[in-house]
């Protein structure tokens, strides 16, 4: 008996086989990945895309269209979710998560791309007959349908409340973050709608690729000259960063392969560059830091450090993160050292170093471009995790400075539980034998970086991820 004829059809309508779509079901495992294995999607999809092409058939195009379906459906999923809500009769929480993730490709497509309708409905449906089967593609075909009934603003109308009533439900939902997020950008923003709103869309739109030229391995000009002017720009304000025009492949460009460039966000670059430039009391020649993994800032310091004849000593607690550290430091110019070590209980002595970078874990609500579904994934408990390792490391780096010496306490969040309150917290314990120093003119030419003495970066305003630095010399 043939495999047609044991399919269930009507009469007249034969089995059609589904169309296997190369780039749909490559988006659709990327985002089963991401929710099953708590994955993070810059690290699933590269191999999954080396892999189709690999395979053949596979083009750029194809590979642009798997990735903003990924990237959308996951910095837009809150929306869809609502619109979502909207069109079923069940909660969403009783719908299979694969059904889940075929819908919310299939309402990106439809609300949040040029893709037309006919096509957005006709190949989800596809879709899900290839990874979920005939019965629950009926399904998919029928919600689909009702969200292709209006547009995306009208579904906002629909679905959000109205912002006179509920400000932060209505961000929340148009924006497609969660309502804890949106409250806590919003008072480390401070201000009125304008700013919010602008930081809450500058979270769902896809960032630019930087480059960092590696001090004294590499310079901005000579990156300029082989990308050409048609493929990448200056840094805003880093004289080391390069911005890609196109997004790009950075590890296409011979310096990246060759260590004496990388990819690292402007914001980034400038946390290190004012702790290298803050003005010291006393010799400068060692250097640490103190949660160097994966490497950026560890690579740039160490760089600067040898340009003055200083020595850096990086340090990470992860075994696999300290040996990225040593990839991203290996030809550096001049010595110096990774270990393996816990910034908490640290094996160098206190009082050793001039200058001290900790940039500590944090919830990263300050790189939502860069990994959209880690605003699903944070609590607002995690905070609490959060704050004891943040102090405890902030005080291992003011042991570590000697007196006159320099740290730079840096986070990737602009949450001020994770700021200003750790910092506040930790010159209290050290009553008058640290002060803060004013920030702001170490990054010359950054507008709209605070009322000081601290910095915070913002997506919206620079460009950059929503970094924070505070500045800190011990003087006893």
């Amino acid at each position: 008996m043939s495999e047609q004829s044991r399919r269930p059809s009507r009469p007249g309508k034969p089995y059609r086989r589904p169309q296997k779509d190369p780039v749909r079901i490559l988006a659709f495992e990327a985002l089963r990945a991401v929710d099953e294995r708590d994955a993070y999607a810059n690290l699933v999809l590269p191999p999954l895309l080396r892999k189709a092409r690999e395979k053949g058939g596979f083009d750029g195009r194809d590979a642009a269209l798997a990735t903003e379906l990924v990237y959308g459906t996951l910095r837009r999923q809150g929306t869809y979710d609502a619109v979502i809500a909207a069109c079923v009769d069940r909660p969403l929480r009783e719908v299979d998560p694969p059904v889940l993730d075929v819908l919310s490709l299939g309402a990106h497509q439809l609300l949040g791309t040029r893709i037309p309708t006919h096509a957005a409905v006709s190949a989800s449906v596809e879709l899900a007959r290839v990874v979920l089967g005939d019965g629950r593609a009926k399904f998919v075909n029928a919600v689909l349908r009702k969200i292709a009934q209006q547009d995306l603003d009208a579904w906002l109308e629909q679905v959000a409340p109205p912002y006179d009533e509920d400000a932060e439900d209505h961000l929340a939902v148009v924006h497609s973050h969660p309502r804890w997020i949106v409250s806590a950008l919003w008072d480390s923003l401070g201000g009125g709608r304008a700013g919010i709103e602008d930081l809450l869309e500058a979270d769902n739109e896809r960032p630019e690729v930087t480059l960092v030229a590696r001090p004294g391995r590499s310079s901005a000009g000579e990156l300029l000259d082989v990308l050409g002017e048609e493929n990448a720009l200056p840094g805003r304000w880093s004289p080391y960063a390069v911005r890609l025009t196109e997004g790009g492949e950075p590890g296409a460009i011979d310096a990246v392969r060759e260590g004496r460039a990388g990819v690292q966000d402007e914001g980034s670059q400038l946390v290190a560059l004012a702790l290298a430039n803050a003005p010291l009391d006393g010799p400068d020649e060692k250097w640490l830091d103190g949660c160097a993994g994966p490497g950026g800032k560890a690579a740039m310091l160490a760089g600067l450090a040898a340009e003055r004849g200083a020595v850096l000593l990086a340090a990470e607690k992860q075994p696999h993160r300290a040996g990225l550290v040593a990839k991203a430091l290996a030809g550096n110019p001049g010595p110096y050292q990774v270990v393996t070590a816990d910034g908490t209980r640290p094996p160098w002595r206190p009082g050793t170093f001039d200058r001290v970078l900790m940039d500590v874990p944090c919830t990263g609500l300050g790189a939502l471009r860069r990994r959209p579904e880690a605003r699903w994934r944070r609590r607002p408990e995690d905070l609490e995790g959060f704050a004891p390792l943040q102090r405890g490391l902030l005080r291992t780096a003011l042991d570590s400075v000697r007196v006159g010496g320099v740290v730079g306490y840096a986070t990737c969040s602009p949450h001020l539980a994770e700021t200003r309150a750790v910092v506040d917290d930790v010159l209290k314990h050290y009553d008058g034998a640290a002060e803060l120093l004013d920030a702001r003119p170490l990054l010359p030419g950054v507008p709209a970086i605070g009322d000081g003495p601290d910095v915070q970066l913002w997506p919206h305003l620079h460009g950059t991820d929503a970094m924070y630095l505070a500045l800190i010399r011990r003087t006893a």
